[in-house]
């Protein structure tokens, strides 16, 4: 079965590079040149992967990412000329799984683009043995074949990249894990790449499943070091 994508990008020698390597790589390619266009096929159609451009006319690429995520799981690719770390902080924490600053290499971009396929495919195919299904931690559960999480008897919702990182650090209680590696573990990728993703999603966390999330007790910051989950 070809696999679906949706670029949206104004530039339309940009846009028809990117779908030209990703069509030669097997790929079924939609293009659209603005965000509101871009918002109401994201939302209607059904994608595996969604590459996003920032500087979009209509609605801007955060906006867009920001909409998109709150009503769906699929892999969100930001391209843009933007190469400001608070631009890169601000989309990780609008929801986007990657950013990639131009000008760029398609091949990168098409690489890319399949480690995130393949790592969510497994991620969502993903059964675990109804035995082994929950994690139960000082008021926090997780629930991992139905991938639910209740904090204090009240279930909060998590996006597919929060709940694998609170997964994997409850998983491994205690243990200290640096930036680099949470990057490499949850993101699948090389660890040279972007690493400010890491502390977005932790905050996250924090936010949702500590009391008070400047003086967490669940995800404990080990200075000079990394994160731990403490039980």
């Amino acid at each position: 079965m070809t696999t679906r994508i949706l670029i949206i990008e104004d530039e339309t020698t940009i846009a028809q590079l990117e779908r030209d390597y990703f069509e030669l790589n097997g790929f079924q390619v939609d293009l659209c040149h603005t965000g509101n266009e871009g918002l109401q096929l994201a939302l209607h159609d059904d994608y595996s992967l969604i590459i996003v451009d920032l500087q979009l006319p209509g609605m801007d690429g955060f906006e867009l990412c920001s909409r998109i995520r709150q009503a769906k799981e699929v892999p969100i690719l930001i391209v843009s000329a933007k190469k400001e770390e608070i631009d890169k902080i601000r989309a990780f924490n609008l929801g986007a799984d990657d950013y990639i600053t131009k000008p760029f290499s398609p091949s990168e971009l098409v690489a890319r683009a399949k480690a995130h396929l393949t790592r969510y495919e497994r991620l969502t195919s993903h059964k675990e043995p109804a035995a082994k299904s929950e994690i139960h931690i000082r008021g926090l559960v997780i629930d991992k074949a139905s991938r639910r999480v209740f904090v204090r008897n009240e279930e909060v919702i998590f996006t597919t990249r929060e709940f694998n990182l609170l997964e994997f650090l409850t998983t491994h209680p205690n243990r200290v894990f640096s930036k680099n590696e949470l990057f490499e573990r949850i993101w699948g990728m090389d660890s040279s790449g972007d690493i400010a993703t890491v502390t977005v999603h932790i905050r996250k966390l924090r936010e949702k499943i500590e009391v008070d999330p400047s003086n967490p007790q669940y995800i404990e910051t080990v200075w000079g070091a990394g994160y731990r989950f403490t039980v």
